[in-house]
């Protein structure tokens, strides 16, 4: 940019592509004064059809719009303004590299690996510590300092992600948090268009999309729509009075109005203004600025820049923050937008709610009475991880225990698709599942087990298969994101390797191991039928088959020997026929009896 430009401080979205199904474009122009200038395109192809100031001065919104004929290369967006000299500036449209059925989002046949990048691995230490940035320290010590993991650590352990049979990866956000303290989770977003240095940089974020998919792994981009960081570049000089919510207030420096966090608002025929009022707008804490999607500038700002990362890194899937904080109407269009540009891509939503009734609610497809259509493909199951957990951890009892499991299960008649529903054990915001289990391998394995088999899309958070725990501190968010143990060169164990891992970790892995590997093979569990049978005498049993392909769950609580009558399973046709149980490698022909020596899992299936 010449000293012409330097009035311009930045353009964005920095670029866009020719091609896409929506021709229109809108710019935002960020410069002092820029608002009273006027602007027009050099080449006769494209064209600016509207200029639109902001309340600040130094504000341009442009309107172009780019045929579906227009060829790759440089245009030039022409400024004027009387008295001044004419400012032409370069601004670049690619040719698409992929058709858009090319990016397939994540599905059933995944297993999603959930990392905190700053927590897995250092794989460069001299981008540890930015001196331009507020936050100048990394002390592994401090749960909620920064410890140097990055970009570069996790591409440099896909050998390890691919042989764990995981198929998707999750990084938490890796855009800059130019925040002073507690930085490190990614999540007060301070440049939508920029990687953090002290994770890498955007070369990089691509080189590790790129490698991924060169081993059939897909990325999926943590976004957030909902807030921003307090220290974010525009909090300075905002565009438009109504950019936040609550700007008045922040600007005159009152106290911040943060969110009631109540949800059901959104659902609730009965909700008070006052409560929607509050959950809509309230900031989701004082250091994150709540954004207001009902300004349309900032709602195609967010629309575009998911679009922009989407074809810049080639993503497999998108998962978005808080789902059910944004403008419920904006989200629905913000999603339609992203499956009309991209229909094989996928998208889960964060709704932590236990209430399977308000999470269906989001699900595209959903018979909603107020009619609301989401076009969210995917999201998360909080209902069943929380009844999963409560079932394998209470004694068994006609009203608890596993019947609580056959009962959740249940509720899948409510959602729309529940085999596009993301189950997990454990996530970067709750206790690791090993904690949540008190430290029992068995329930652990059996909980594992369960999300594999399940009808839905499975996600495992880093270091669940090596028992990663924070049981000396329940609910402590810095002991749940620990550090993965060989991610760092000083580290004594390592579990990329195995070196130093005790018996019992290095067993859990090998289980996971397992299972992945053979999940990834299995149609029928992918996409196959479901049917279980109420749990009895501490024994809970689920079928997966399709034509003549069966896999058996078992989810064993007995201590002692025990056997299992297979009479009342005469509906699914397995009596004489020869099965194969995985973790062990038996094979045996099930007859009327199955005895079960020992508590935990078992696994068997019929099939390759």
């Amino acid at each position: 940019m010449s000293i012409a430009h330097a009035q311009i401080e930045r353009i964005e979205p920095p670029n866009w592509w020719t091609g896409f199904r929506d021709s229109t474009l809108q710019l935002l122009v960020k410069g002092k004064g820029i608002g009273n200038y006027t602007v027009h395109a050099r080449e006769e192809w494209i064209k600016v059809v509207k200029s639109h100031r902001a309340d600040s001065p130094n504000y341009l919104f442009l309107d172009l719009e780019i045929p579906g004929n227009t060829p790759e290369g440089e245009i030039h967006l022409v400024f004027r303004k009387e008295g001044d000299p004419e400012i032409s500036v370069p601004y670049l449209l690619k040719k698409r590299e992929r058709v858009p059925e090319e990016f397939v989002g994540f599905s059933s046949e995944d297993v999603i690996y959930l990392i905190t990048p700053d927590r897995f691995a250092n794989g460069d230490p001299s981008n540890d510590i930015d001196p331009t940035l507020k936050e100048k320290r990394v002390d592994r010590k401090q749960d909620y300092a920064r410890h140097g993991g990055d970009i570069r650590g996790m591409i440099n352990h896909l050998d390890y992600i691919e042989d764990m049979g995981f198929t998707a990866i999750w990084p938490s956000p890796l855009l800059i948090n130019d925040m002073p303290r507690e930085s490190y989770h990614g999540y007060a977003i301070t440049d939508f268009y920029k990687v953090d240095p002290r994770f890498g940089t955007l070369e990089e974020y691509k080189e590790f999309t790129y490698k991924a998919r060169q081993r059939g792994i897909k990325v999926i981009m943590d976004q957030v729509n909902n807030h921003c960081g307090l220290a974010h570049w525009w909090m300075q000089d905002l565009p438009f009075s109504d950019w936040i919510h609550y700007q008045e207030g922040f600007e005159e420096g009152r106290e911040i109005t943060v969110t009631n966090h109540r949800r059901t608002v959104n659902q609730d025929i009965y909700a008070s203004d006052h409560d929607r009022e509050i959950m809509d707008n309230g900031w989701f804490v004082p250091s994150m600025p709540d954004l207001n999607q009902d300004n349309p500038f900032l709602a195609n700002y967010l629309i575009q820049n998911s679009l922009w990362w989407i074809e810049t890194l080639g993503l497999g899937g998108i998962r978005q923050d808080t789902y059910p904080y944004p403008e419920k109407h904006f989200m629905a269009r913000w999603a339609e937008r992203i499956m009309k540009e991209y229909p094989s891509f996928s998208i889960v939503g964060e709704e932590w709610s236990y209430n399977p009734l308000v999470v269906g609610y989001w699900q595209s497809g959903a018979r909603n009475r107020d009619g609301y259509e989401s076009h969210l493909k995917c999201t998360m199951d909080f209902p069943l991880q929380q009844t999963l957990i409560d079932a394998l951890a209470e004694e068994e009892n006609w009203n608890t225990g596993l019947i609580k499991l056959y009962e959740g299960l249940a509720n899948d008649f409510h959602y729309a698709s529940p085999k596009d529903m993301m189950l997990f054990g454990d996530n970067h915001d709750m206790d690791r599942l090993f904690t949540q289990l008190s430290e029992e391998v068995e329930l652990t394995k059996m909980a594992l087990a369960f999300i594999m088999v399940a009808p839905r899309i499975p996600q495992i958070y880093y270091g669940t298969e090596i028992l990663m725990e924070n049981t000396d501190k329940p609910g402590d968010h810095g002991r749940i994101r620990k550090d993965f143990p060989g991610g760092w060169p000083d580290d004594k164990v390592n579990a990329f390797t195995g070196r130093g891992l005790d018996t019992r970790k290095r067993e859990m892995q090998q289980f996971v191991r397992t299972l992945t590997r053979f999940r990834r093979d299995q149609e029928v569990i992918h996409a196959g039928n479901t049917r279980h049978f109420s749990p009895e005498n501490g024994i809970y049993v689920l079928f997966r088959y399709a034509d003549e392909e069966i896999v058996i769950l078992i989810l064993n609580k007995n201590e002692s020997p025990v056997t299992l009558q297979l009479d009342r399973f005469r509906e699914m046709n397995i009596e004489n026929r020869e099965f194969r149980e995985v973790f062990s490698g038996k094979s045996l022909v099930l007859g009327t009896a199955l005895t079960l020596e020992k508590r935990g899992v078992f696994l068997f299936a019929n099939g390759g």
